[in-house]
């Protein structure tokens, strides 16, 4: 259960770390799981190619194109994903956070978020909700990771309380990202936080959090765990990205 503190602190800051939420053995048999995906490049994959964000590869065809990003549909892949996605020490804190019927999306993240040595990219600063189709930007995404995540390897960065900020259209290029060259923009990225998290952390943050993150500099693959959660009041907009598939009710 989360605490009051616990719940104003996500409310205000638009984020809250879950210290040791997975254990060592859960996390390490994920990473084992995504390795054999990866080595067989079991479908779907993102590769860091098609995201044309800077530092990825140039085309699937170059050296490090075919370098995985994110294993996707990860609650499909495997019952060690399914069972974490919709159990109790991820639902008990959303439904507090979003209501006791709250869902797990499928359509958006639900993947395993890899960030690899030489060929990952950067990530620029944005809101998950740019690209999602709901009534309310009221999301939540839940992040285990599943090693230690620092700057070096590329941890996410937030700015703490922009989820409740109202920015003119011009902050924002045309792919909705922030433009940090924009005047406006220079308070906000003073506030910036790195969010290092231990092996077995969760990190839970809103849908309308600016967030990023940087290239992985180790020689170290980092992997993530990352799901998505709406309130059931809050269904996808219809024949949209995010109507696709169905959502999946939490165990109790």
């Amino acid at each position: 259960m989360l605490t009051t503190q616990q719940l104003s602190e996500f409310t205000t800051q638009g984020y809250l770390v879950l210290n040791a939420a997975a254990s060592p053995a859960i996390c390490q048999a994920m990473v084992e799981l995504a390795k054999s995906e990866l080595a067989q490049e079991v479908m779907p994959i993102e590769f860091e190619a098609e995201t044309h964000y800077p530092g990825a590869p140039a085309s699937l065809d170059v050296e490090g194109g075919r370098t995985a990003r994110r294993l996707l549909q990860a609650y499909q892949r495997h019952h060690l994903f399914a069972e974490w996605a919709i159990g109790e020490v991820v639902a008990e804190p959303i439904r507090q956070l979003l209501g006791t019927d709250a869902l797990l999306v499928q359509a958006h993240h639900n993947c395993m978020m890899t960030k690899q040595p030489r060929f990952s990219s950067e990530t620029g600063w944005h809101r998950d909700i740019r690209y999602w189709h709901y009534p309310r930007p009221e999301l939540i995404s839940a992040w285990l990771a599943l090693g230690d995540e620092r700057e070096q390897n590329g941890c996410l960065l937030v700015m703490p309380g922009s989820h409740q900020l109202q920015l003119a259209t011009d902050q924002l290029d045309e792919r909705l990202f922030l433009r940090i060259d924009h005047p406006a923009s220079d308070r906000l990225l003073k506030t910036v936080v790195p969010v290092e998290l231990k092996r077995g952390d969760l990190l839970l943050f809103h849908s309308n959090l600016f967030h990023a993150a940087g290239r992985n500099q180790t020689q170290q693959v980092k992997y993530s765990l990352v799901f998505t959660y709406r309130a059931a009041s809050n269904p996808p907009l219809p024949d949209t990205r995010s109507s696709r598939l169905m959502d999946i009710a939490l165990s109790r």
